[in-house]
């Protein structure tokens, strides 16, 4: 299944980049090929890992959409809960399969969040700063709760740090991110990398996905250079 082959390579690329022990806990190439030919032969971890990947996926994006002005949110929401919908039931069976239990992460909505005392939204007017700032976060919650089910070990203090700082930096009044936690959103905005595969991969050929692309590889690149 390429869906999870593309949040595998994005959650062992982050955690790579970042030195995190636990990448080779799971063997991306081993599940994939059993996704292909035997999903039943899938080990319990292999199974939790699939599972938690299309879980984390299919929670993301109705959050994400609340970050986003309302006519996109609408415009969306119909397809994002029957993608939802979708990878549920992949996820659930895989995981039944194998006898274990997978959760999906509760992914930050404006509602449950102030950035330097103020509501969340209330700093940030345009599209991209929306964008950016609603990525920062859950591409992070996102992370961080793949990488544990894939036996990957992140730094609590780090994951803590990453997220008062990013959204001071994306939504607030920070002017800078400490080097660790600049290198690794550098990291996590290489989902432009995911979505572009997910695009091939599907032969969606979408606007949507292509400007998604855009304002992520721009983001990661900007800091890059930084």
């Amino acid at each position: 299944m390429e869906w999870y082959a593309a949040g595998r390579a994005y959650t062992a690329g982050v955690a790579e980049g970042m030195g995190f022990s636990g990448v080779d806990a799971v063997d991306a190439d081993r599940i994939a090929r059993r996704l292909r030919t035997a999903p039943g032969d899938l080990t319990p971890d292999e199974a939790r890992s699939v599972a938690a990947t299309l879980l984390a996926d299919g929670a993301f994006s109705e959050p994400y959409c609340e970050w986003l002005p309302t006519w996109y949110e609408l415009a969306l929401i119909a397809p994002v809960r029957y993608g939802d919908w979708r990878l549920r039931r992949v996820a659930g069976a895989i995981a039944e399969g194998a006898g274990v239990t997978a959760t999906a992460p509760r992914f930050s909505r404006p509602t449950d969040v102030r950035i330097d005392g103020a509501p969340a939204l209330s700093r940030v007017a345009g599209f991209r700063e929306r964008f950016l700032l609603a990525d920062s976060l859950l591409h992070l919650e996102w992370f961080d709760h793949v990488a544990a089910a894939d036996g990957i070990d992140i730094p609590a203090d780090l994951v803590a740090r990453t997220r008062e700082e990013s959204l001071s930096y994306y939504g607030g009044e920070r002017d800078r991110l400490s080097p660790d936690v600049r290198r690794f959103q550098r990291h996590l905005f290489a989902d432009d990398r995911w979505v572009r595969r997910v695009d091939e991969a599907y032969g969606l050929d979408s606007r949507l996905f292509g400007l998604w692309e855009r304002l992520l590889r721009d983001e990661r690149r900007r800091l890059e250079a930084d």
